[in-house]
């Protein structure tokens, strides 16, 4: 399998490690290149990378998959350079920034080639349960919360250098925590309403929305969502009221807590499984011709819900 990643920050190299093992313990030879502003990686050498491109123009036209792990206000322009470098595509989540996302219509895409957009909160324990374990249409009401400190995301990083932190970039808590309404309608599907209130108010120095909060309108049932990047402990739950009994679910902790009765499921919240497990998951879409579960279509939906849109 040949591949390359546009970019090597930080979730290029989480996919790289965990891609090698599982091609390593699968007795599948795997080349990896990467496409960068620069040639020299420095402190971040990767022993595993081959190749290194500087333009797109120079990157051969042969690769299984793609890998767009560049700042999302690039995915969009590199996915039209790109296309016919490669069979298939793993983009990072958002899809595109809300300036870029119009370039995704310009795309002439292969009805055989997997354009799969990241989702990795589906293969938590903690969502995978639910979706397995609670009955949906049972839940009066929908309760998350994702509250953490910019400024600790990135160990050894200015944050205020990141594309969180910077709009024009497509950062904002809003686009960066899209895994709130992924998982949201993952379980419940596209809300018919939303209202959402975006800003900052807090000291970062940043010129991207700090919170987003918004109220979401289902047929039988609604959904809250509260989002921040200014929270000093991080909290990342789902909370599911039922008549019956209250479900938390703790993605930090990985524990499934039913507040009435008291039971408590315990189950790993280790990053690396559940983001292995979508990789698995892609490549098995990929070496079998699956159907594509999150496809650029719905990614482009589940954007626009960012900024509280319906269709």
């Amino acid at each position: 399998m040949k591949v390359c990643f546009v970019g090597i920050g930080s979730i290029a190299k989480r996919h790289i490690r965990n891609l090698s093992e599982i091609c390593n313990i699968n007795g599948v030879e795997l080349q990896i290149d990467a496409l960068r502003r620069s040639h020299l990686f420095g402190t971040d050498n990767l022993q595993q990378i081959g190749d290194v491109y500087t333009s797109a123009e120079e990157l051969p036209a042969d690769y299984d998959v793609v890998f767009l792990t560049n700042p999302t206000e690039y995915h969009a322009d590199m996915l039209l350079k790109l296309h016919d470098h490669t069979k298939h595509f793993f983009i990072e989540k958002p899809v595109a920034s809300l300036n870029t996302v119009d370039i995704l219509k310009k795309i002439p895409y292969r009805e055989e080639s997997v354009y799969y957009v990241a989702c990795p909160l589906r293969y938590t324990n903690v969502i995978q349960y639910l979706k397995q374990e609670i009955n949906i249409e049972a839940v009066n009401s929908v309760r998350c919360i994702s509250s953490s400190y910019l400024p600790d995301w990135r160990p050894g990083q200015d944050y205020r250098e990141t594309y969180s932190a910077h709009k024009d970039l497509g950062g904002g808590v809003s686009i960066d925590l899209i895994h709130e309404w992924d998982y949201i309608t993952y379980l419940f599907g596209m809300p018919s309403a939303v209202k959402s209130f975006l800003g900052k108010v807090s000291n970062l120095e940043i010129d991207s929305d700090d919170y987003a909060i918004y109220i979401a309108k289902y047929d039988n049932m609604v959904a809250e969502l509260h989002l921040d990047y200014f929270g000093r402990q991080s909290i990342r739950t789902v909370e599911l009221y039922m008549d019956e009994d209250t479900v938390v679910g703790d993605f930090i902790t990985g524990t499934i807590t039913y507040l009435k009765s008291g039971k408590i499921v315990n189950l790993p919240a280790d990053r690396d499984i559940y983001q292995k497990r979508e990789l698995e998951h892609f490549l098995d879409m990929v070496l079998k011709n699956g159907k594509c579960s999150n496809d650029i279509a719905n990614a482009v939906k589940i954007l626009k819900l960012t900024q509280g849109i319906t269709e």
